[in-house]
């Protein structure tokens, strides 16, 4: 996806906000957009600034990056919070699947509140976490403290970490390779999660078939 982005962003020019910023809501504001790339944008369009593709200032960019990733969280929180557990009850599809709906639900339930600004930094976590976040009715004023300083964190965060990478000339002549180098890095928290959970369904199904085994053994004798 950030190799289908990455052009765009070069002939928009200035205008290349209005797309890092829509990507970034609907990222963190509407379940369909799991898949989109947040982390390698965000950093893309810091370098690009820096190195003046992108012939915005660098506190526009931040502005507007920070801006929809705090809309894209209260979005998601109050479709959370209006219609509740209903949200997560819809048949799967390739735009909606329960393990990712099951995956924020588990991160939110082990870090409780903070989680709201850690899982800015997973994919997939950071679509789903505010609608959890809302059918768990977190208080909205604790919710919105806590998007803000998560936007401020992730949102702002990565771009000036662009932004100052950008002006390297290394950086700068590599740029969309170091860019889809992100994109992957950043997905492997959650292929690891994948694999963890298949790995731990696994036992359990061999210990179900175990026991399984075990109650008809004593009708085979009862029969013999």
């Amino acid at each position: 996806m950030i190799a289908l982005l990455t052009p765009l962003l070069y002939q928009l020019g200035p205008l290349a906000i209005f797309l890092v910023m829509a990507v970034v809501f609907v990222e963190t504001g509407l379940l369909l957009g799991f898949f989109l790339p947040g982390d390698s944008l965000l950093f893309l369009a810091g370098a690009l600034v820096a190195s003046h593709v992108i012939a915005l200032p660098f506190w526009v960019m931040t502005l507007g990056v920070f801006v929809a990733a705090v809309a894209g969280d209260q979005l998601g929180y109050l479709i959370g919070r209006r219609y509740g557990p209903t949200v997560f009850s819809r048949p799967d599809s390739r735009l909606f699947r329960h393990e990712n709906a099951e995956r924020a639900q588990a991160f939110f339930a082990k870090r409780g509140a903070p989680a709201v600004i850690l899982g800015r930094f997973v994919p997939v976590v950071r679509t789903f976490l505010p609608v959890v976040a809302g059918v768990g009715k977190m208080s909205h004023r604790a919710f919105t403290l806590l998007n803000l300083v998560g936007a401020l964190v992730w949102a702002v965060g990565i771009v000036t970490v662009g932004y100052l990478f950008g002006g390297i000339t290394f950086v700068a002549a590599h740029i969309e390779l170091i860019t889809i180098s992100i994109a992957g890095v950043s997905i492997i928290p959650a292929v690891i999660e994948v694999l963890r959970r298949r790995q731990a369904r696994t036992p359990s199904a061999g210990a179900s078939q175990v026991s399984r085994d075990d109650e008809d053994a004593p009708r085979v004798a009862a029969t013999v």
